[in-house]
């Protein structure tokens, strides 16, 4: 059940994502191949062998950055909906939850989640707050709040990005040898890695281009 649920949760942060760069087609002709690409080589079991040079899982690295890049060249900032933006991060604490329940099951380390250096659920709890104040209120959060706000949801994510390839079973795994971050091995858990951490870091990105040009 859990793998259909995070199935579920990757679609709806790719139909946010889409909706939050007003309908950008680019974003979809550049996403859905490559969440096609990953699910594909997952699925079939490419990234479980960890002991090839150079990783395989250089992969997934090399193609978050080109989809970065993509996506930074790509998105207009005047068009950027900052509320659905705002619903993006509301998500990361579904993925929390979903990570917890994989520690549980024994499929990732438990420095991974909120119970251990994970501080990501913090953003999304706070995201929801922060929809919540602009709905109930119906005005604008200030600009240097939004800034911090962005600025620390980017460190936290920069944090859990580190501790999960520190713990993951490669050449430069560092932590978590008696339970290492494995799941991001298989599908659909590699689209955590290989989808929603660069749509989240694009978000963050583009939400403080647009601020510090206002």
């Amino acid at each position: 059940m859990l793998p259909v649920i995070f199935c579920v949760i990757t679609l709806v942060f790719l139909v946010l994502f889409y909706w939050s760069v007003n309908w950008n087609r680019r974003v979809i002709y550049i996403a859905v191949p490559w969440i096609l690409f990953i699910a594909m080589l997952s699925f079939n079991g490419f990234f479980t062998y960890t002991d090839t040079v150079p990783p395989r899982f250089l992969i997934v690295f090399i193609g978050n950055l080109l989809f970065v890049m993509l996506m930074l060249k790509y998105i207009k900032q005047n068009q950027f909906k900052d509320t659905i933006g705002l619903s993006i991060h509301a998500l990361r604490v579904v993925v929390e939850l979903i990570l917890y329940e994989l520690y549980i099951t024994k499929q990732i380390p438990k420095i991974m989640t909120f119970e251990g250096y994970n501080f990501d659920i913090l953003i999304g709890v706070s995201a929801i707050g922060l929809l919540v104040w602009s709905y109930l209120f119906k005005s604008g959060l200030t600009k240097y709040l939004l800034l911090m706000w962005n600025v620390v949801g980017l460190l936290f994510l920069v944090n859990i990005v580190v501790i999960a390839i520190l713990s993951a079973p490669l050449p430069m795994q560092q932590f978590a040898f008696d339970q290492p971050n494995k799941a991001v091995l298989y599908f659909p858990y590699i689209l955590l890695p290989a989808f929603i951490v660069p749509v989240v870091f694009v978000t963050h990105i583009v939400s403080l281009k647009k601020l510090l040009n206002k």
